[in-house]
């Protein structure tokens, strides 16, 4: 807004993509450190306490359960009853409270490479993991996802791959590979259901989301965009479901009403039936760029940034 009053002289740039930058300003910063895999912020300012790892924004206090809530709760419907969990990332634990409002829920594991952003989330944003970590359900593994997946002979009933967007600048682009997503649908349960945080849905970045999305449509049966409720990312996300036992894009708000009712302990905020039913209804360009899109993500062909050309 012009002539708006600027409260702070502190501001986190983050890039959007080659051509955008979104601000947030900031009061304090409560932590700062390098680890052995990244570089990660915990900051103040008007969205609350937020986590910031390698000057990305992760999520922040004050509206992260618009996109955890998201994250985790269509899978958990769709199954109807999961009793065993797998979440890879989340390092906040918000992943965590969300999958243990299920009353169903058994088992929970969660695996996540950096063991010192794990540990500054459990001190510094309390608001977010809710004491998750300490559930007896809950198993907190540091490692690898891809060793971790290598590694498992258990089955899931839901596998929520909370990680960080499709960009081959960096270790993560094997995340998003057909051979990734291979593995995982190895250790599903045959009635099991997986959403993948993928990407942005901008037009500048869209294609990477739906690469992704025709990636998991060579794996499994049924595919969905999901499109979740975000504020303070300054872009549009998407998220992808994928299971291979039949899912519907126009789900019966009073049924899934009814589910959470009798399986959750409640509490939700932005998730409820209706709230499901518009998260699958996607815009016509992201169908559009769905419908004709052909190229999949293999580790021989992994997602590659947008350049600038000339």
């Amino acid at each position: 807004m012009a002539g708006a009053k600027l409260n702070t002289n502190l501001w986190f740039a983050e890039q959007i993509t080659p051509w955008d930058i979104y601000k947030h300003g900031i009061d304090r910063v409560l932590v700062y450190q390098k680890t052995k895999y990244q570089e990660m912020h915990i900051v103040e300012g008007i969205y609350g306490k937020a986590l910031i790892l390698d000057n990305k924004w992760q999520s922040c206090t004050k509206e992260e359960f618009l996109y955890h809530e998201c994250l985790v709760h269509p899978a958990m419907i769709f199954h109807g009853s999961p009793q065993k969990v797998l979440v890879l990332g989340g390092a906040e634990g918000a992943t965590l409270r969300e999958v243990l409002r299920w009353k169903t829920v058994e088992k929970l594991v969660m695996v996540d490479i950096d063991g010192e952003v794990v540990d500054a989330c459990k001190k510094y944003l309390p608001e977010m993991h809710q004491n998750s970590f300490e559930d007896p359900r809950v198993e907190l593994i540091i490692d690898d996802a891809q060793n971790f997946l290598n590694s498992s002979s258990e089955t899931w009933d839901v596998i929520i791959s909370d990680l960080t967007d499709p960009i081959e600048s960096g270790p993560s682009f094997p995340l998003f590979t057909q051979e990734y997503f291979q593995k995982i649908r190895q250790i599903l349960s045959p009635d099991g259901v997986v959403m993948i945080q993928a990407g942005s849905i901008s037009p500048a970045e869209m294609y990477l989301h739906v690469r992704v999305l025709k990636t998991l449509q060579t794996v499994f049966n049924y595919t969905y965009s999901v499109e979740p409720y975000s504020a303070s990312f300054g872009t549009p996300l998407g998220f992808v479901i994928a299971s291979d036992q039949e899912l519907s894009s126009t789900p019966n708000p009073e049924k899934v009403d009814l589910l959470l009712a009798e399986k959750t302990i409640g509490g939700l905020k932005v998730m409820d039936g209706i709230s499901l039913l518009g998260m699958l209804q996607i815009p016509l360009n992201v169908r559009q760029a769905i419908a004709t899109e052909t190229q999949i993500y293999t580790l021989k062909s992994p997602p590659k940034s947008l350049q600038i050309s000339g």
